[in-house]
């Protein structure tokens, strides 16, 4: 794209403002500022987070925790989740005054975020690292992305929408067929009322063997779906993980074909819908130069992985306090082959781990 603008002023201009808009290299606190650009070299490993939309106010919660894994030869992607319920060690935190405690993770966000009366959201994404990194032994992360899901229908949106298979019949919880809220029901005024708050018609996405085109709001309906439906298959947050994952890889599919890289409006309307809803920290790097990096990754070979995991219970009783691994060995192994850049050798030995349409 960059050579494409004609002139590398028009190029060093381009990077200069998707630059400024979207990154903040803080999130790693690798000194990256002070050290230079660090290369995009493999093996790397990316962690994006996802929250959804609040009031600036309000400590972000990381509904959805993913991490990539791309090998020395940077030819795929490796995807899996940490749920956003793992039952794990907070870390400790100084700035925050959090101390090392026992919680659900996507606690470890909103807690690092409170600073002094005010929120931190860089502080609370440095918490959640630390604790990331303490639960999986995987030391330091390459790169870093803060995605605000509100937002990140304007990206998708942008690209004209994604082509998914759908692996599961999902009704939505939230949106009715036409894509608007769902009316609360007046029994139900309070969220934590009644687990299902919501009535009338509701969005369906029908279970298909081949891709299908889905609309902005459509896409990212889907993928925040974790609830059954009478008559409908048993769904648990881990198939939400599963189709957050899908959803990645089809973003990644989508944003990397011919009709976009050429596209310069196209790619323009992209960067301005990312710096809406995403902070990026690359090391020094700009999200361009990581694009021109990544550029020979296969995303059809891109794995979608899929750690086993239940609930958790207070001993003696049926208080449900989170979820964990539920093959601890197999999960360490993995994070394991992670860090010694393994991966493919370990699905190879471990191939029930690797999803389905993913």
């Amino acid at each position: 794209m960059v050579v494409s603008g004609g002139t590398l002023v028009g190029g060093q201009a381009l990077i200069s403002k998707y630059t400024g808009g979207i990154t903040n290299d803080a999130l790693l606190d690798t000194g990256a500022a002070n050290a230079g650009k660090k290369e995009i070299k493999g093996p790397l490993t990316i962690l994006l987070v996802g929250i959804d939309p609040r009031k600036p106010s309000t400590p972000p919660l990381s509904d959805s925790i993913l991490i990539a894994h791309i090998p020395k030869d940077m030819s795929t992607a490796y995807l899996f989740s940490i749920p956003r319920d793992s039952y794990v060690e907070i870390a400790a935190d100084e700035k925050s005054g959090v101390r090392s405690h026992n919680n659900k993770i996507n606690a470890a966000m909103a807690l690092g975020s409170q600073v002094d009366g005010k929120i931190d959201v860089v502080n609370g994404f440095k918490v959640l690292s630390k604790t990331i990194t303490d639960y999986t032994g995987i030391k330091e992360f390459d790169a870093a992305a803060i995605i605000n899901f509100g937002g990140f229908k304007n990206i998708v949106e942008a690209l004209g929408g994604v082509s998914m298979v759908i692996d599961m019949d999902v009704k939505s919880e939230h949106l009715t067929p036409e894509g608007k809220q769902r009316p609360r029901s007046s029994r139900c005024p309070i969220r934590s009322d009644c687990p299902h708050p919501y009535i009338g018609p509701q969005a369906y996405y029908k279970k298909s063997t081949k891709p299908v085109r889905l609309e902005p709001w459509q896409a990212l309906d889907y993928v925040r779906q974790r609830y059954e439906f009478k008559g409908g298959p048993k769904m648990t947050d881990y198939d939400r993980q599963r189709h957050q994952q899908q959803f990645i890889k089809a973003m990644a599919k989508e944003a990397m074909s011919a009709d976009v890289i050429t596209d310069v409006g196209k790619m323009t309307k992209i960067l301005d819908a990312a710096g809406e809803s995403l902070t990026f920290a690359g090391g020094g790097n700009s999200p361009i130069e990581w694009a021109v990096a990544l550029k020979g990754l296969n995303v059809d070979d891109m794995a979608t992985i899929k750690i086993p995991g239940g609930g958790k219970f207070e001993p003696g009783t049926n208080k449900y306090l989170g979820e964990q691994f539920t093959d601890p060995a197999l999960a360490d192994e993995f994070f394991d082959a992670v860090k010694k850049d393994r991966v493919a050798e370990f699905l190879l030995e471990n191939p029930t781990l690797v999803n389905k349409n993913g």
